[in-house]
């Protein structure tokens, strides 16, 4: 038996999707939009980056091959292949382009229900929803009541929440429900523990998350964010690779925010850092550590949260640098016999219009060693991923997807 890694670059999608026009994003293109533009010359704000998106591993991998497989150019053509690695695109076939509704179709369950959304108004929420808050939440008021971004809106109320000790409650154009409440003047476990009861109250609207957004600071413009996010979503509708992992012996160690989205289902264990390269830090731990029949499970979210959503082209592009620098480090883990699969949940295009994630297809690349290697084709769920990795790791199939190791074995 053998170990997997699946790495999930959050939002970092190669367009094509067909349906794409249908959530207003025909033409979006993560990828291959940063290439673009680092290609003619874009610098970020400081004037600093200048010339072609370098990821000499992704590519080696086959990042540029899934690329075109996608629809797309290959941003780094002629790049020689990595012995025993693979490539390939898949499409969405859920409702939704949410990080729920990605994670979950990757790990073999696709999402046929619409989620609840909060309307672009002020206020946002419901008036029952609102007094229902205050009432079981046992709170003050509330500050926000909009969609707003989670910097922003703390900058805003942040004096205020603490002037008065109502929690500064938020959305956006997920099915979600924020919660910004200061660590020490709020208290951590009392934000827990609000978020806990609007998590049941939001439960009848179909909200996929309430999360707690902790911070810290005394006034405006010394506010931060803290390492202490949790998310509080509904758990998936039928048992994920996650469970069937734990169910036959192996362990999950879910990295950042994994155990949140799975609502802590199939998962043995949960590390947690704040920060792209410190969560690589410790995914390295966790891969040590990784015996045979293991997953380890990562999601990289800062790609999404402080670059996609913000619309930093530069910024993506050089978080994507920095990603790629790492990953010998994770190659050099790897033993005979180990898979390693890198994908995205969605897109998020840096150059798009508005702050939304984009309806995109999205890469699967990595490396099986001892194998020969390939393509994987255009797959038509993410739940592909699952069955391969369960394949992987001698589990039985699950009730979708379909397993592409045999075809990565048969196209070298």
């Amino acid at each position: 038996m053998a170990r997997a890694f699946l790495f999930v670059l959050d939002s970092f999608g190669v367009g094509g999707a067909p349906d794409a026009a249908r959530f207003d994003d025909a033409g979006a293109d993560t990828l291959g939009h940063i290439a673009k533009s680092a290609a003619i010359g874009g610098a970020d704000q400081e004037g600093l980056r200048r010339g072609p998106l370098k990821l000499p591993v992704m590519a080696a991998l086959g990042l540029g091959r899934a690329a075109r497989i996608a629809g797309g150019a290959d941003p780094f053509e002629g790049a020689a292949l990595l012995s025993g690695s693979f490539h390939g695109a898949a499409e969405e076939v859920s409702i939704g382009k949410d990080t729920i509704t990605g994670h979950w179709e990757i790990a073999g369950i696709p999402v046929p229900f619409a989620w609840g959304y909060f309307p672009e108004t002020v206020p946002a929420f419901p008036p029952e929803l609102t007094e229902a808050i205050i009432r079981e939440g046992a709170v003050p008021g509330i500050l926000g009541n909009c969609h707003a971004s989670g910097t922003g809106v703390i900058e805003e109320f942040g004096e205020e929440h603490i002037r008065t000790g109502k929690p500064i409650c938020y959305t956006s154009v997920d099915s979600v429900l924020q919660i910004a409440a200061h660590e020490t003047h709020f208290g951590l476990e009392r934000l827990y523990e609000l978020c806990r009861t609007v998590r049941r109250l939001v439960d009848p609207l179909n909200i996929g998350r309430v999360i707690a957004r902790p911070f810290v600071g005394e006034a405006a413009g010394s506010f931060e964010r803290t390492g202490n996010r949790r998310d509080y979503a509904v758990p998936p509708p039928e048992a994920t690779l996650l469970d069937r992992v734990v169910e036959h012996g192996g362990r999950v160690i879910a990295m950042g925010k994994i155990g949140d989205i799975f609502a802590h289902r199939g998962i043995s264990e949960v590390r947690k850092a704040s920060g792209n390269l410190p969560l690589f830090d410790k995914t390295l731990v966790a891969m040590d550590d990784a015996k045979d029949g293991d997953l380890v499970f990562a999601n990289f979210v800062d790609f999404d949260t402080n670059f996609g959503h913000r619309r930093d082209v530069p910024g993506y592009a050089e978080a994507l640098e920095a990603f790629d620098r790492r990953l010998p480090e994770a190659l050099a883990r790897l033993r005979p016999g180990d898979l390693l699969i890198l994908t995205a949940d969605h897109g998020c295009d840096p150059t798009w219009r508005g702050t939304d994630h984009t309806r995109e297809r999205v890469p699967i690349f990595g490396v099986a060693l001892g194998r020969r290697g390939g393509s994987a084709g255009l797959r038509a769920t993410y739940a592909d991923i699952a069955e391969t990795i369960a394949a992987h790791l001698g589990l039985p199939k699950g009730p979708h997807g379909t397993p592409f190791s045999e075809v990565i074995e048969e196209n070298a």
